[in-house]
């Protein structure tokens, strides 16, 4: 699978920043806006009503992004904020790892931002965030040997791997725990920044001469709004608006989290593997990630499957779930069956498109109705470039953090879907 320090509050922004960020600024907690934003100045008397669609890490970053910068928003999910991707996700954050590709740009600008929240929300504490070292790792599950290349392993990583090789540093990879992340967020932005969450399903949208201008939900309630974002991860697919102009599919990925009884052995280094099974066959690439909880995640075990219309009906195949038991006990005595209490077992739907970009931007034929979707394994990391930049392209009607083109929903336009 795969998947800045803050300025002093005292230093005046120079002219090539955005009108969005210079909104945004901050000082002691004080929301500090431009009055020279000529592009698009919210009036603070009437704000620019914003409804998101989707309780996810996309829609909560989006969420928290335009009301920081003055937008009246209301967050509505379906079931609860982070309880399906969002909350059962690795949460490994890279760098460069998507340089060469469309993601480039964005990726850096979210690893970046990512470091920025963390700062600004207490983010080791509050939703474990921290640096890692990352590794890769060849192991044969039949094999009782010790690790070969001993050196180049922390010693709880007492399995048969060989030919260990550093592929992140402390510099280029991180993680966040992705839903107490996605939590922390949702509940800065409702304390701090006014956002109104609605548990609610979406039935469709109020549409006038072209413009979007309500969001309907099942049982009849309207809420009025001069903008939608619709960030429904994989259920895009099932939103009419969206699936007759693109494809949206899941892959479901199982995971599994453990807790050692030595859990202070465990250093912090990622691990992505080569994992062959006693078997036989083609490799696994399954991946290990301890976090600051003392508590360790494996996942993997992916492949494309029909999603549920609930996503607390969601639940991981019992074999998948095994296999990734047998990877967590073959990588490591600490985290064998004995040694490791199994906290959960489950599994969730990464949201993917045909081409394998996301799609973000305004919906073709639709004015004030965005979309943001389709990040496969790095919604996560994303997460927070995506929802500047949507907040930004909503409110200035233009993204200056990253550009969006790319991405825009407007590249199916007349493209026969996959």
């Amino acid at each position: 699978m795969r998947h800045m320090a803050v300025a002093s509050p005292l230093l005046t922004l120079p002219p090539t920043v955005s009108p969005f960020l210079r909104r945004t600024r901050s000082y002691k907690g004080t929301l500090i806006r431009s009055s020279s934003s000529a592009s698009s100045p919210m009036d603070l008397q009437h704000p620019k009503r914003v409804v998101v669609c989707g309780g996810g890490v996309i829609g909560v970053c989006t969420a928290y992004f335009l009301a920081k910068s003055g937008a009246a928003v209301t967050l509505v999910e379906k079931s609860s904020v982070a309880c399906a991707a969002s909350g059962k996700a690795g949460g490994f954050l890279a760098l460069d790892w998507c340089d060469g590709g469309p993601l480039s740009s964005l990726a850096r600008a979210s690893f970046n931002l990512h470091r920025s929240l963390a700062q600004e929300l207490d983010g080791p504490n509050s939703y474990g965030y921290r640096s890692l070292t990352t590794l890769s790792l060849t192991v044969t599950e039949s094999q009782s040997s010790k690790p070969s290349g001993k050196s180049a392993l922390p010693s709880w990583i007492d399995g048969p791997g060989r030919s260990p090789r550093t592929i992140g540093t402390t510099e280029t990879t991180a993680q966040v725990h992705p839903q107490l992340f996605t939590r922390t967020l949702i509940s800065k932005a409702a304390e701090d920044y006014g956002v109104d969450v609605v548990i609610g399903k979406l039935e469709h949208l109020g549409v006038d001469n072209g413009q979007v201008n309500s969001v309907v939900l099942e049982g009849g309630r309207v809420i009025d709004s001069d903008a939608v974002v619709l960030a429904l991860g994989p259920w895009c697919g099932k939103f009419e608006l969206l699936s007759s102009l693109f494809r949206v599919y899941g892959i479901k990925a199982h995971s599994i989290v453990l807790e050692p009884k030595e859990p202070e052995a465990i250093t912090p280094h990622a691990l992505f593997l080569s994992y062959y099974p006693s078997q036989g066959g083609k490799p696994l690439d399954p991946e290990v990630y301890p976090r600051p909880t003392g508590e360790v995640y494996v996942c993997g075990m992916s492949a494309e499957a029909e999603i549920p219309d609930d996503p607390e009906q969601i639940v991981g195949n019992p074999e998948s779930i095994e296999v990734l038991k047998g990877v967590a006990s073959s990588v490591s005595s600490h985290l064998r069956e004995g040694e490791a209490q199994v906290k959960a077992e489950q599994a969730c739907f990464l949201p993917c498109t045909d081409d394998g970009a996301p799609v973000i931007g305004e919906v073709p034929g639709v004015k004030g109705c965005y979309v943001a979707t389709g990040h496969n394994c790095w919604g996560i990391l994303n997460g927070p470039a995506t929802g500047a930049a949507v907040a930004e392209l909503v409110l200035d009607g233009k993204a200056s953090i990253v550009d969006l083109s790319r991405f825009s929903p407007a590249r199916f336009v007349g493209r026969k879907k996959g």
